[in-house]
């Protein structure tokens, strides 16, 4: 059995993959998460990014497509990322997920830039009690890409449902904001240079890291874009006000079924009135008007460590109520050892300052 591509010799395969054919980005627009959408590898690609898509056929199991985002790390030196994926096909046995993936990295070997050090996989599959971590011939990452855990809520359920499910004090400050005169409403890109100067404020204030605006432009100008793309999702930036000041925004992801928290951002004022509280809540209907029947939170530290720099981030997602997921993270699957491990050197210490940098602040 063999898997076959469009460069160099077909790889021989022991048992799960049957082919990797590069394919249009379009074709990934089936994709479960948008992180593997063609339309996440056509944002990625205005930022230093080059997307890949294929199509895999496995073993006894049918089709599925993947996308791949390719990166120079320096002069003749680049890697490829692999954002919660490989999506696997219904049915597929747990057992096989390692060998799965270690066949793929393989296969896509002559299909990336010849530069490419190693690629890294951040599988998708996860369960309330964490995952199996992939195993040899991967290695864990110096440092995960997406946050492996979150907290996901379940949309299908009526309102009070929804509220009952929460912590009392969240379903209080919910109702407390709307009591004093709080304001949320669909700001849409107009309203971005607003969010980008409390996102500012927030980055000042919790020591993070944050993108120049046209980042976010970008986001809300390819979703509405006319082309080949059978789904753009439907990006939202709401606003909550109160007597004139803009206290808090978020920006929001719907596309079929999935919704998705993306970025957030506060300002130091009028905490008292809880508007990101009545942000959310407005995020949750405005995503179960649309169809969606899960909102992810998307990312949590790993648990209720106290001590940990961003406790209160737990503290504020997992009190709306829904399920706790675990994730692996990321692993590397090596092509050129020499190179990777600068690289993890490199990415070791920089996570380490970050951290730092978290922590004193």
């Amino acid at each position: 059995m063999y898997i076959s591509g469009v460069q160099g010799e077909p790889v021989k395969s022991e048992n799960c993959l049957r082919s990797v054919l590069p394919v249009e980005l379009s074709r990934c627009d089936d994709a479960a998460s948008f992180l593997q959408s063609g339309f996440w590898g056509d944002f990625k690609a205005h930022f230093g990014w080059s997307a890949k898509s294929f199509a895999l056929q496995w073993e006894g199991y049918g089709e599925t497509s993947l996308l791949v985002i390719c990166r120079p790390l320096g002069p003749f030196l680049s890697f490829a990322y692999i954002p919660w994926g490989p999506e696997l096909p219904p049915g597929f046995p747990p057992e096989l997920r390692n060998s799965a993936a270690a066949e793929l990295a393989a296969a896509l070997k002559p299909l990336l830039p010849k530069d490419t050090a190693f690629i890294r996989f951040d599988p998708p599959w996860y369960n309330v009690d964490g995952v199996q971590p992939l195993e040899k011939p991967f290695v864990k990452s110096a440092a995960d890409v997406q946050c492996p855990d979150t907290v996901i809520l379940d949309l299908a359920p009526g309102e009070e449902q929804i509220l009952q499910a929460m912590k009392p004090k969240w379903r209080y400050n919910i109702r407390l904001a709307g009591k004093k005169g709080v304001e949320v409403r669909e700001a849409g890109p107009e309203g971005l240079p607003v969010f980008y100067d409390l996102l500012k404020e927030t980055a000042r204030r919790d020591g993070i890291a944050v993108h120049h605006i046209d980042y976010y432009r970008t986001l809300f100008d390819l979703a509405k874009k006319p082309d080949q793309m059978k789904i753009r999702p439907d990006i939202r930036l709401y606003l909550a006000s109160h007597e004139g000041d803009t206290l808090a925004g978020i920006i929001t992801l719907f596309r079929g079924s999935e919704a998705v928290y993306l970025y957030g951002a506060s300002s130091a004022i009028k905490r008292n009135l809880m508007a990101p509280y009545a942000l959310q809540w407005q995020a949750m209907g405005g995503a179960k008007k649309s169809g969606c029947l899960r909102y992810d939170l998307f990312g949590i530290p790993p648990n209720d460590d106290p001590h940990h720099p961003m406790a209160g981030l737990y503290l504020f997602k997992t009190g709306f109520g829904g399920s706790i997921i675990h994730r692996s993270g990321c692993y590397d699957y090596i092509y050129r050892p020499f190179m990777t491990g600068l690289f993890h050197c490199a990415e070791s210490l920089r996570k380490k300052i970050r951290d730092l940098r978290k922590i004193r602040t």
